[in-house]
């Protein structure tokens, strides 16, 4: 992920600031506690793609 694009990109439910899980291929939105998934480079930031956050995946 470039880390030009990450600066530009807002989570859609909170516009709060993305981190990028290269791991997992997420772009994570903590204020939401939701991670949006990044297929082929492209990431999906629609609220029904997000995957909710677990307590623990937060705290990391």
């Amino acid at each position: 992920m470039d880390n030009k694009l990450l600066e530009l990109l807002v989570c859609p439910v909170t516009k709060g600031p993305l981190e990028y899980d290269r791991e997992r291929q997420e772009l994570r939105s903590r204020s939401a506690r939701l991670a949006y998934p990044v297929r082929d480079g492209i990431p999906v930031l629609l609220e029904v793609q997000g995957r909710p956050l677990t307590d623990e995946e937060l705290e990391r």
